[in-house]
């Protein structure tokens, strides 16, 4: 039988429990029996699961109030041009003259824009959510560098020739055999994020520059623009979810590339770093894959 004294606080244990004030710091292991030390355990156990669950329910709660409130803005500006072209539409059947036709074509333009933001965000949000909930596994093994170089520019060259960039590689790139352990497939989904950033940002028949180093345990990817680049105190912001720096906030982009680029590096034992000097012209984003 167990004594009055065991049975109290058992039962303590369990109304603490499930008031939210059970913590093991309370129970003073040497003064607990057998019996008592096997309670505090599995109610120790149970008290963190629940911490976690509720985390988790946090985190999931915040991101579709993200989703919610980066959604809203391209989509209203398509309510808003679509709008404006069907008022355009009927005046010009009543006036037909150029300007109208001007003014069509300039909100037709400005909706397909807008549309491709918001395809772009929803795909961005989707694959993110696949990450971190692990329905997608990255699977780190062998792989090319220099392959996975070749199809990320391959992937941004169109857009890279409107504004008249080009890229230039390092003799290294062509020429010497670089290898490390990634997944090709997402690892090169992270690399175009960081190269389309390049793009954006350069200014008009600029040059982008990519070159690869190594350390004894990294292989690196350095992709060196001639825009802007980066804050002292952007650079420390620059890898959150939907954060736009000052200087770009009125330019096309939702602020996930570079959130979606950390994490597909830190799956596969990889990293991301900024180079901020403003001393230097242009920005540098140094991705680094373990050998």
């Amino acid at each position: 039988m167990f004594s009055n004294k065991i049975v109290e606080r058992l039962d303590q244990m369990l109304d603490d429990a499930m008031n939210g004030t059970f913590t093991e710091s309370n129970y003073d292991e040497s003064k607990l029996s057998r019996l008592e030390s096997k309670w505090k355990d599995f109610l120790g156990t149970s008290v963190l699961s629940n911490q976690n669950l509720e985390a988790e329910r946090h985190r999931l709660e915040q991101f579709i109030s993200d989703i919610s409130h980066q959604t809203k803005t391209p989509m209203t500006n398509i309510r808003m041009y679509t709008e404006l072209m069907c008022e355009e539409v009927d005046n010009l059947r009543e006036h037909e003259n150029e300007a109208s036709v001007v003014k069509i074509k300039k909100y037709a333009e400005e909706i397909a824009r807008q549309n491709e933001r918001l395809e772009f965000l929803i795909d961005s949000l989707t694959k993110l959510s696949r990450l971190e909930s692990g329905t997608l596994e990255v699977v780190a093994g062998p792989s090319s560098i220099n392959e996975l170089v070749k199809s990320g520019i391959a992937a941004v060259k169109p857009k890279a020739e409107k504004k008249g960039l080009s890229f230039v590689t390092s003799d290294r790139e062509d020429k010497d055999p670089v290898t490390a352990s990634f997944d090709m497939k997402w690892t090169l989904e992270a690399l175009i994020n960081v190269l389309d950033n390049a793009v954006k940002y350069s200014p008009e028949c600029g040059r982008i520059e990519v070159a690869l180093t190594e350390t004894e345990m990294y292989a690196a990817i350095h992709v060196i623009d001639e825009g802007s680049g980066i804050s002292e105190e952007d650079a420390t912001k620059i890898f959150g979810r939907f954060f736009r720096g000052s200087e770009v906030q009125q330019d096309d982009g939702v602020g996930i590339g570079l959130y979606l680029t950390r994490e597909i590096l830190s799956k596969e034992d990889g990293y991301i770093k900024v180079v901020s000097n403003d001393k230097r012209k242009g920005g540098e984003f140094i991705l680094y894959l373990r050998k």
